[in-house]
């Protein structure tokens, strides 16, 4: 079906941006979460889940204020802003209901011959009082989704949204003052300077969404009191498109992936590598699917969002003109409208490795083609690069996809698609090395938020240790032997 074509307006700022929460009003909810995070550590799995229910019931009451609000920051369809930003919050709340049962129960483990007479468990305790830093791009879903898991795992939690969608972020204080008291959860407005007060407290552990470069901030501010960190960053995902795939589903695949909220997904695939013999049958069927998804006029699509603000439109245009000097090919698109934060869905061929769109994330709708000859070719492009948080690999062969997958390492991998791991529930979401630490979602962002504790309990008089107890003599002597030898 043919998109419509729509004439949209500039998009207009209904709020300016976040004001910033004060110091006093830090530390009062520091410390009101402070004192009450060993009654909520308490909280049972019913009134946990009680909790998640209002909090799903809530957002869905708030649905077209969330709609309205994410057009006004990023100019997101009706749509979009349902599935990708509604939809998960919504989701893994009920996932959480219907599974933190089974997620609280103690975990019995095995007691080894050594230990009898003694019985071990892991148990899931919380962390205490956490921090959740939550960035622009999915201004509603992110810091929601985690909080989901947080509040599962039992614990308060204080979220800093971005200052550059103030819309969202003051519809989410709203909406998280209708659901928690100020003593489980609260928000607090503001910029930089706000996250670097906030990161001066001692919190029990810190769940941050963002940039490699700030993730090394938060990181290193965190080691000052040996806090837990989680941190979802980002980096160059590829997409890997060999010669027996098929073209026309990894175009419009590639293109949804990379067009959703016009490029700005952590998780989109950055670059194409595509086998030479492809390269042209791609590009056409890469401006035809274009043409159906946002019409000739893309700019007019009520579909497309925009760049979140002038200092990101830049970096991005920056980009672009880099590339077309050093000598690549726009294929498609390459308009752009400050006015309106606008930047087409662009496709670049003949993209030089060593341009500026090929070293850092990019984060938005420009996509570079580059060509190989062979697999290992395309798999030292990935591999010279930092460890990415998503690698797509289109193929018809399983040892191709095989074969890339075990050549590779990177947080997630969807093999003929792309960024719809991300709503898996079972599966763990997250980065390695550069593009994260931790995993989130599901039992994964439980654990995450969770202490695992080892408890061991012996009986009640006397000791598995008692033949090792001082003074040290023969007994001890021929009881090290045994364990050294048997045990």
């Amino acid at each position: 079906m043919e998109a419509t074509a729509t004439v949209i307006p500039p998009v207009q700022k209904t709020v300016p941006m976040s004001p910033n929460s004060s110091l006093e009003e830090i530390l009062r909810l520091y410390n009101l979460q402070l004192k009450n995070a060993q009654t909520i550590k308490n909280s049972t799995a019913k009134e946990r889940k009680e909790k998640l229910s209002k909090l799903k019931n809530v957002c869905m009451d708030y649905q077209q204020k969330i709609q309205e609000a994410l057009f006004a920051d990023l100019h997101k369809a009706a749509v979009e802003a349902d599935y990708t930003e509604l939809y998960n919050v919504v989701t893994e709340a009920r996932y959480a209901i219907s599974n933190l049962d089974e997620w609280m129960t103690p975990m019995e483990v095995e007691t080894p011959l050594m230990y009898i007479g003694s019985s071990s468990k892991i148990i899931f305790e919380p962390k205490g009082v956490c921090l959740i830093l939550s960035p622009w791009n999915y201004p509603f879903q992110l810091p929601m989704q985690h909080l989901v898991s947080c509040v599962a795992a039992g614990n308060t939690a204080i979220i800093k949204p971005s200052e550059f969608t103030p819309n969202t972020s003051a519809l989410l204080k709203e909406i998280i003052g209708k659901i928690f008291n100020e003593n489980e959860v609260a928000v607090v407005l503001g910029d930089y300077s706000v996250s670097s007060e906030l990161l001066k407290l001692k919190f029990d552990h810190i769940h941050f969404t963002g940039s490699p470069n700030v993730g090394k901030v938060v990181m290193h501010a965190a080691a000052e009191h040996l806090t837990t960190v989680t941190l979802e960053l980002g980096g160059k995902s590829p997409a890997i498109i060999d010669e027996s795939a098929n073209i026309d589903a990894a175009v419009k695949k590639i293109s949804w992936g990379k067009f959703v909220n016009v490029g700005q997904t952590c998780i989109a695939p950055d670059y194409v590598l595509i086998q030479e013999s492809k390269k042209d049958e791609f590009i056409a069927k890469f401006k035809t699917n274009a043409e159906k998804f946002f019409t000739a006029t893309p700019k007019q699509s009520a579909d497309l969002a925009r760049i979140v603000n002038n200092k990101h439109f830049n970096r991005l245009k920056g980009l672009l003109e880099d590339a077309v000097l050093r000598g690549a090919k726009v294929e498609y698109g390459g308009d752009l409208d400050e006015s309106q934060n606008y930047i087409s869905p662009t496709l670049l061929s003949n993209v030089p490795l060593d341009s500026k769109i090929m070293e850092e994330e990019i984060f938005g709708p420009l996509l570079p083609l580059v060509t190989f000859k062979t697999m290992d070719e395309a798999l030292k492009i990935v591999n010279g690069k930092e460890k990415p948080l998503a690698l797509y690999v289109f193929s018809g062969k399983s040892k191709v996809s095989d074969y890339v997958v075990n050549n590779t390492s990177a947080g997630g991998t969807c093999i003929n698609d792309n960024l719809v791991h991300i709503s898996q529930p079972n599966l763990p979401f997250g980065g390695i090395n550069n593009s994260g630490i931790g995993k989130s979602t599901g039992y994964f962002g439980f654990k995450e938020f969770s202490n695992e504790r080892a408890v061991l309990k012996a009986l009640h008089s006397g000791s598995i240790a008692t033949p090792l107890w001082f003074p040290y003599g023969k007994l001890a002597r021929m009881v090290t032997n045994i364990m050294l030898k048997y045990f």
